[in-house]
């Protein structure tokens, strides 16, 4: 609209609030016919230029007539027909039939004038599971995230590998993956490249945002793994600051990240292994994003010009991750991420050790020592103090490994906590003097926080409980777990349907359809074979003249429909059969 019928319009919103009652009809019908529009259009314009007074809140607004109890049960049976996809396969209304049909709910009220049951629409239903926070749209939402810190640089990594979906490494160098040639349809194509598809690791520091990018050949393993974190934590160069050792590590619950050799390079570098849950990769939502930035700035430009080998792969990603940390302001740091990665003091910075030593320390698997009355251990072919080891006592094992960082003087503890995690207590080598008693290490550790639950999560927990018919949540997963049939088995979901009279058809008259119906012609047996099948049914009553019967009745042979028939005219009197046989059968 422009000024001028903006004007025209609070013109006529004057008139009619000043109007009488009667003369607003008249004025509409003006305003209309002076704009052009109908009266609807005008009205709707009216109410984009005027304030009009808010209606009056109902008295029994946010109530139902549908009870909780009956509001839970329909979502709980709607919740169990949900698949993994959160796809809904049962309608509400199909739910609140197959509830009613069964007694368990009502879903409705009686008229208080005639005294009928009238059964709630579904608009009334749906209003109150979202009044009780019940609607599966409601419920099916993600749990509340937990906004994750770290205190400075190197103090947490975040590792993950993801298979590159635009390219695979081919003898005559890097080539497009097309989606019409390589997809899930056509298996064995994917499986000619498998070991020529490249594998994209990337590490990423929590703190300062800074990536590190790394490419390998054929399959997520453990060793791959390794080697891409040894080389992450090396010293490269003057244009890479990035280096050092994390004091946590976190990462998904694949293979490879729970491998025996990785979880002992960890242990033995003191680095705490946090694994995020099954299905949470949100946990690690740096890393996953930092895969979206290679794919995006890097990767693209492999179509414009592929590369011919891995090496060279590499060092281009590694001249892209140089010039990406450099100059690339992080959104939240509002700096560059190698600039705020060199904010890192020496105490934080710990040095790996060179290649060759990680990748031994990968394969060095604790060894299980135990303790003498003297609480010490040999370790190496020397003696470790361990009675600063919490709760240690004589005669138990303790699982001791190598200390990388002080190898000649200590070793380590590998202590498993209350909370199920790894947690590593230093051991001091016992020295010439006669005390030799260890200073104590702090526990490396964290403190986890998460959101009180939603009422969507309440509402869950109290569901599951429902639908398996339990008191708390653990006999609710114990049901789960032996696969517990819902409510007890006591919900038919089909009554509703057995219930239903249906109605009873009149036949309809139809017309005879004819049809020429073949016919079928059986070769008679012929006299010898007759006579291998009566002979054993007759027994005694077969003799020569049975057979010299059949050959003079039957000279063409004799239908194997009239079998029975031969057979009774053989069990007659020889001088009633020599009466002339007409019909077998029909005597």
């Amino acid at each position: 609209m422009n000024p001028v019928q903006v004007q025209q319009l609070l013109e006529i919103a004057r008139r009619l609030d000043a109007a009488v009652h009667g003369e607003r009809t008249a004025i509409y019908e003006a305003g209309a016919a002076a704009l052009g529009v109908s009266l609807s259009t005008l009205q709707r314009q009216l109410r984009s230029v005027r304030v009009t007074k808010p209606r009056k809140r109902r008295e029994d607004a946010g109530s139902s007539v549908l009870p909780i109890e009956e509001a839970r049960l329909i979502s709980a049976l709607l919740l169990e027909s949900i698949r993994a996809n959160n796809k809904q396969l049962s309608t509400i209304m199909r739910a609140v039939e197959r509830l009613r049909s069964n007694g368990l709910i009502k879903a409705g009220r009686v008229d208080e004038v005639t005294g009928v049951f009238q059964p709630l629409s579904r608009s009334s239903i749906c209003r109150a599971l979202h009044t009780y926070k019940l609607h599966p749209s409601q419920l099916l939402q993600d749990a509340p995230a937990v906004s994750l810190a770290s205190l400075h640089p190197n103090h947490v990594w975040q590792v993950d590998a993801s298979i590159s979906t635009q390219f695979y490494l081919a003898d005559d160098g890097a080539q497009v993956m097309h989606k019409a040639e390589f997809y899930d349809g056509k298996p064995a194509n994917l499986k000619r490249i498998e070991r020529q598809r490249l594998w994209r690791y990337v590490v990423t520091d929590h703190t300062s945002g800074t990536l590190y990018v790394e490419y390998v050949l054929g399959a997520e393993s453990a060793e791959n793994l390794c080697n891409v974190l040894i080389n992450a934590m090396q010293k490269r160069g003057a244009t890479d600051p990035f280096h050092g050792v994390p004091w946590i590590l976190m990462t998904d619950p694949g293979a490879a990240m729970t491998s025996g050799i990785f979880r002992n390079l960890c242990r033995v570098l003191s680095i705490d292994l946090v694994i995020n849950r099954v299905g949470n990769a949100r946990a690690k939502g740096q890393v996953e994003q930092a895969h979206n930035l290679v794919e995006r700035e890097f990767e693209s430009a492999l179509k414009f010009q592929p590369a011919k080998t891995l090496e060279q792969i590499n060092t281009w990603a590694s001249r892209w991750m140089q010039f990406f940390n450099s100059t690339s302001i992080h959104t939240r740091t509002r700096r560059s991420r190698y600039g705020v990665w060199q904010l890192i003091t020496p105490e934080q910075l710990r040095l790996a050790p060179s290649v060759e030593v990680c990748r031994e320390l990968a394969v060095c698997t604790p060894e299980r020592r135990k303790v003498s009355n003297l609480l010490r251990v040999s370790f190496r072919g020397a003696s470790f103090d361990v009675s600063s080891v919490p709760d240690v006592m004589v005669g138990e094992t303790l699982l001791i490994t190598r200390n990388c960082w002080r190898d000649k003087d200590s070793a380590i503890a590998v202590l498993v906590g209350d909370d199920g995690r790894e947690h590593f207590h230093v051991i001091e080598r016992i020295g010439v003097d006669a005390f030799g008693f260890a200073d104590s290490s702090a526990v490396i550790g964290q403190q986890f926080k998460r959101h009180a639950d939603t009422p969507a999560q309440v509402s869950r927990k109290v569901l599951e409980q429902l639908a398996t018919e339990t008191s708390c949540e653990a006999d609710a997963q114990a049901a789960r777990k032996a696969k517990a049939v819902p409510f007890g088995g006591r919900i038919d979901p089909h009554k509703y349907v057995s219930d239903t009279v249906l109605p009873a058809y009149l036949p309809r008259r139809g017309s005879t359809l004819h049809v020429d119906a073949p016919t079928v012609e059986v070769v008679p047996l012929s006299v010898v074979e007759a006579a291998k099948r009566l002979r054993p049914k007759l027994g005694q009553l077969w003799s020569p003249q049975s057979y010299g019967w059949l050959l003079e009745r039957f000279p063409e042979g004799v239908p194997e429909d009239e079998l029975e028939a031969v057979e009774a005219e053989l069990r007659r009197p020889v001088e009633v059969r020599c009466r002339p046989f007409s019909s077998v059968g029909g005597v």
